[in-house]
């Protein structure tokens, strides 16, 4: 079935039951404005800002917003972007655009002014939503965007050269739209996260986005009871298709606009959450408070939270030997994915697999996967290769570019461009991105592995690894540390701890500095190549 059915369906079974709550702890009571026909609550232990919709709500907002779309000419297969924060009128949109038969657009809210032109023009997009952070660099585009794009404000003081989206939604018929969309329909654009370059549009079906909701939903045995907590950013497949599970089920969730541990913490206690999906810096960032003793564990209602899975990126085994220090009764698990599968959970670790942490798991459900060499056969056990995956999430295409859709898609087979290895038991272990692996001296070096190393000293809080330019080895290791708050760390202690490593592993340069990490937790290599690169680095050398 199309994805929008599962939201007519919860509209049906369960209409007047909490679809969505949204928190934000940056804004308190006396801030409150009333925001169009969005019920506010005060719950008794908070003045957070707090809003929630019910199904049936949440689907009449988006007939609204399809109805509102048809009447202005949008027909099937038009492109309308959405450029909002974390919002409780974000997934309205999108299932509104999704139910007229449009193609829904989410971009990134960290986007420059440029970046967002040209998603805009890479996406043929004739209609932007957009929120009131982001009027300044709309303005700055004003002139290239399209003549007859459609504009609409999500927000108050709506600026004179744009739709007010309330007034226009609300004036619109709240009837189910009398579009057919069928499982075959194209359904959204989603951009890659641009680690690699710059961003390219990613073409998904409603079929995958159905297929992402009925499998998130059996990896992490979601039932309607279950309440998940919503951190990362909508428009990105990680946070959206992880919803996705909530949606299947017909179960709350509750979206935070702030990652701070005690936000998480808070909002997990005064709403009942039960699956939690967290970043692997926010992760680090709990831990640390609670080895500090600024979040207490005992301060908080956490005993019906079952669930703490970690995606996006390599999740280092000491960090996870940790948090089960703190919470020996959690489940476990970590996905795998790209926005070309649709999201995470092509590989996934699953609930009963902690004895395997460190590796990114076994084949989704639904999935297959292979890892293969350069001339594409298959490596044997243990040996690293690169990581290809073939199922009902595969990307139809990198919209309007032949040539990039050629170069990762193979009779059906997506090429990650990750490498990997799997062990006798079948489980699979990310070795690196194949173009972060570092040639030095003749040697493979994969960042990854000396990541993982690295993370579990005792007063690292985060870590990366990239090549530099090295005139006789060709590329040496530099491992850029960020040091956990209230602690020192020398070089010294640092080559100490890796005399553990096999030498041609150790770094050769030593890094004291903040981690950067973009809007999904991933580590920013290209920026972080950028900074080093062409820098002339006082570190010592490790000479160990």
């Amino acid at each position: 079935m199309p994805i929008t059915d599962l939201l007519e369906r919860n509209n049906k079974l369960y209409g007047n039951e909490v679809a969505l709550v949204e928190i934000n702890p940056e804004i308190r009571e006396e801030q409150r404005v009333t925001w169009k026909e969005y019920e506010l609550i005060q719950p008794t232990s908070t003045a957070y800002y707090r809003r929630q919709i019910t199904w049936s709500v949440f689907d009449e907002k988006a007939n609204r917003v399809a109805n509102m779309l048809l009447e202005r000419g949008i027909s099937r297969g038009q492109k309308c972007a959405i450029l909002l924060m974390n919002c409780l009128e974000w997934l309205p949109i999108y299932f509104g655009i999704l139910k007229a038969g449009a193609i829904a657009v989410p971009l990134n809210f960290r986007f420059t002014a440029d970046e967002i032109d040209y998603c805009l023009q890479a996406a043929d997009a004739d209609v932007l939503f957009y929120g009131p952070e982001f009027i300044g660099r709309i303005e700055d585009i004003a002139n290239k965007l399209k003549n007859n794009m459609l504009l609409y404000f999500v927000g108050d003081a709506c600026p004179s050269y744009t739709e007010d989206y309330y007034r226009q939604a609300s004036n619109s018929s709240s009837s189910v739209p009398r579009i057919l969309v069928e499982d075959t329909d194209d359904a959204a654009i989603y951009f890659s996260s641009g680690t690699t370059g710059f961003p390219k549009a990613i073409l998904l079906k409603h079929s995958a986005l159905s297929q992402s909701a009925r499998m998130e939903a059996i990896h992490h045995q979601t039932t309607k009871n279950d309440n998940f907590l919503c951190i990362p950013p909508l428009y990105h497949t990680g946070a959206k298709m992880h919803w996705f599970g909530s949606l299947y089920t017909g179960s709350r969730a509750v979206i935070l606009k702030g990652n701070s541990p005690q936000a998480i913490f808070h909002a997990v206690s005064t709403e009942g959450c039960t699956i939690v999906w967290l970043l692997v810096p926010w992760a680090q960032d709990i831990l640390a408070a609670l080895d500090r003793g600024d979040l207490k564990i005992e301060d908080y209602q956490l005993s019906q939270w079952r669930l703490m899975h970690i995606g996006a990126q390599p999740v280092p085994p000491s960090l996870i030997k940790r948090w089960m220090a703190y919470f020996p009764n959690h489940q476990y698990d970590t996905n795998y994915g790209l926005s070309e599968s649709t999201g995470p959970g092509c590989v996934h670790l699953g609930l009963g697999n902690v004895h395997k942490v460190g590796a990114i798991g076994v084949p989704g459900y639904g999935w297959k996967v292979k890892i293969v060499d350069e001339k594409n056969e298959p490596v044997p056990e243990g040996e690293v290769g690169e990581l290809c995956v073939k199922g009902p999430g595969v990307m139809v295409e990198y919209y309007k570019n032949p040539e990039a859709t050629a170069e990762i898609l193979e009779n059906g087979w997506l090429h990650t461009g990750d490498m990997a290895r799997r062990d006798e038991d079948g489980f699979i272990f990310l070795v690196d991105r194949k173009k972060d692996v570092i040639i030095s001296g003749g040697e493979n070096l994969y960042p990854v592995q000396i990541e993982s190393f690295l993370a579990a000293h005792n007063k690292i809080h985060d870590v990366a690894v990239i090549g530099l330019p090295d005139p006789r080895l060709g590329e040496i290791a530099a491992a850029i540390i960020q040091v956990k708050e209230g602690e020192t760390l020398t070089e010294e202690e640092v080559n100490r701890f890796c005399l553990d490593l096999p030498r041609y592993k150790r770094p050769r340069k030593l890094i004291f500095a903040d981690v950067i990490r973009n809007a999904t937790g991933k580590i920013d290599k290209p920026k972080l190549r950028e900074i080093y690169c062409g820098e002339r680095l006082v570190e010592k050398q490790n000479k160990s």
